[in-house]
């Protein structure tokens, strides 16, 4: 049985969730086996709804105290219920709680791991998983031969694959450690699609010149319905929150598409990005190294450039 670990916050499933239902039925599908889904704690969802995305069955361990993510409580109750269920391959997101719970469970569980997959794995001689390695320029197939395997999948690398099936809800008597984290204070960014579940994101650099200048990246932003982000001297600066420091020091994002606005394209600025599907880049200095990895690039002032995209865009929506 392959078990897919469905992350949540605030009593919401996260998009990333959804992704890795759907790698982990076609996993399932692959073995001849089912696709089960694991969801601790409370949620505004209705949990039969993930059978869309490919769960044959949820189990619901539905323990408020699991709403408040502690990455030793929740590594432990997953791995037990692994055990209890013979899950035989578990799938995470490889976002921040995947990358916290998924190295833990792999080491209760005696369990061969590969963490950032971006591809399915080889099931016709073995059990073999391809991952980026060296900040995205290279792969790396690694087999796992023990005899429970786990992943954890990189964001927006596989997609969802929909249909109209449900999926049946088993409710679980787990016992939960008791946590030993306290939470003092919890600061949260209103208003916004978090960084890394956004789908389209502009992002700025040292060539706005000034916090004052950032008027035209949001108006972008605005025009797409997109998130906003910078590299990390506009941060280091203050021109912006450093919550929007994307980056290998910073956030690491996937989104559909990424538009750089005056950023030269550092390799550490671009190992936090590559994983995007299309990549745009606007820069007055043609040789800038982000040209090299940009699906598609215009060589132009961005004080000229980015408005007339935004109207075009306007108006392009006007029109629809």
């Amino acid at each position: 049985m392959v078990l897919i670990y469905i992350d949540q916050d605030e009593q919401e499933i996260k998009k990333a969730s959804f992704e890795a239902i759907s790698y982990g039925a076609t996993i399932a599908k692959q073995l001849g086996t089912t696709a089960e889904a694991l969801l601790l704690g409370t949620v505004k969802n209705n949990l039969a709804d993930l059978g869309k995305w490919g769960a044959n069955k949820v189990h619901h361990v539905n323990n408020i105290v699991l709403n408040s993510f502690d990455a030793r409580v929740n590594a432990t109750v997953v791995a037990e219920t692994a055990k209890s269920l013979g899950a035989t391959v578990l799938i995470f997101a490889h976002n921040l709680n995947g990358r916290a719970i998924a190295p833990a469970v792999a080491v209760k569980l005696g369990a061969g791991i590969v963490t950032g997959a971006c591809a399915l794995p080889k099931t016709d001689a073995g059990f073999v998983v391809t991952k980026t390695v060296f900040s995205g320029k290279a792969f790396a197939s690694i087999e796992i031969s023990t005899p429970i395997k786990v992943i954890s999948i990189n964001q927006n690398s596989f997609g969802t694959v929909i249909s109209d099936a449900i999926a049946t809800v088993h409710e679980l008597a787990v016992a939960v450690p008791s946590s030993t984290l306290k939470i003092t204070s919890v600061h949260k960014i209103q208003g916004e699609v978090p960084l890394t579940e956004a789908s389209l994101v502009v992002s700025g650099g040292r060539g706005l010149k000034g916090p004052e200048h950032w008027g035209v990246l949001l108006d972008l932003a605005k025009a797409l319905g997109a998130s906003t982000a910078c590299s990390r001297p506009v941060s280091d600066a203050d021109w912006r929150p450093h919550h929007e420091h994307v980056g290998q020091t910073g956030i690491q994002i996937a989104p559909n598409l990424y538009i750089a606005i005056g950023i030269s394209g550092a390799i550490q600025h671009l190992a936090g990005v590559n994983r995007s599907k299309t990549i745009v880049v606007i820069n007055k200095d043609g040789e800038a190294p982000f040209f090299k990895a940009a699906d598609y690039g215009v060589v132009g002032d961005a004080f000229e450039v980015v408005p007339a995209l935004t109207a075009a865009i306007l108006k392009s929506k006007s029109n629809a």
